[in-house]
């Protein structure tokens, strides 16, 4: 069995989880991780649990210390320095006038690295933006262009059902997300229905995609032609959880069928 705890980076209520190895890390600890990143600084926020690692989907990267209280020095200082690379790195875009909206900065807790996240409809030449950053804060500078839904899960924020965003509490991956979801559940495509924060499908569309194509395998479509009896009719209601839907006979009768 290996050791797992959760954790949260800069207050985002997503949790990733590490090995916990040989380490002594409880909840409300502080803890550095190592992430494709570099060395992080991060709050743990559950409880040391036991788990198969033939379980795993993937191998699960490790716990490198408790933080110590240099550690959190230091985290506290990025954290506060990365706010002025943020404010910097835009104002020089803007100088450069470049097309690119920079969202958000960050420093590896060993300040080897400062990563910078942006979005843009183009591809961006960011070449003098990267020099007179490093320039600036001697370190090796990352800008890193992402698309609407990953601003989002950047970002945060409270979807129409009023919780906060999947991507930014508990997705991992956001998966692609079709139209045809949306239609297999009988949803009206109204975009302010179906699109969420980020302007693109909302996640959850996926959710229960693969039961309502289960429930809607063996019934007509609204507006396929049936046979009902020694009659013809159009299909214009259906009820796939009750297995049931609703045929117009040419006459203007209303029937129900029953699978």
């Amino acid at each position: 069995m290996t050791s797992v705890i959760g954790v949260n980076f800069n207050d985002s209520k997503k949790i990733y989880y590490f090995s916990l190895g040989d380490e002594d890390i409880s909840k409300d600890n502080y803890a550095v991780v190592e992430t494709e990143r570099g060395l992080q600084c991060a709050l743990v926020v559950t409880n040391v649990v036991e788990v198969d690692p033939a379980k795993l989907n993937s191998a699960l990267k490790p716990v490198v210390r408790k933080a110590t209280k240099s550690d959190l020095d230091t985290f506290n200082k990025n954290s506060k320095d990365a706010k002025k690379a943020l404010d910097d790195a835009i104002s020089i875009a803007k100088d450069l006038k470049l097309d690119m909206t920079i969202i958000s900065a960050s420093f590896t807790l060993d300040r080897k690295q400062l990563l910078f996240n942006f979005i843009s409809d183009d591809r961006v030449d960011f070449r003098e933006l990267a020099k007179k950053l490093a320039y600036i804060y001697k370190t090796r500078i990352e800008l890193r262009q992402i698309g609407v839904r990953d601003k989002a899960k950047e970002v945060g924020g409270l979807g129409q059902c009023g919780r906060t965003l999947c991507c930014c509490n508990f997705l991992n991956d956001i998966n692609s997300v079709s139209i045809n979801m949306a239609k297999n559940q009988n949803l009206a495509l109204n975009p302010q229905k179906i699109n969420g924060a980020c302007g693109r499908l909302m996640c959850c569309l996926s959710y229960e995609n693969d039961n309502y194509a289960i429930y809607k395998k063996d019934l007509p479509k609204v507006g396929d032609k049936v046979k009902v009896g020694d009659e013809f009719g159009k299909v214009i209601y259906l009820d796939m959880f009750a297995k049931k839907y609703k045929v117009e006979l040419a006459d203007g009768k209303v029937v129900d069928v029953e699978k």
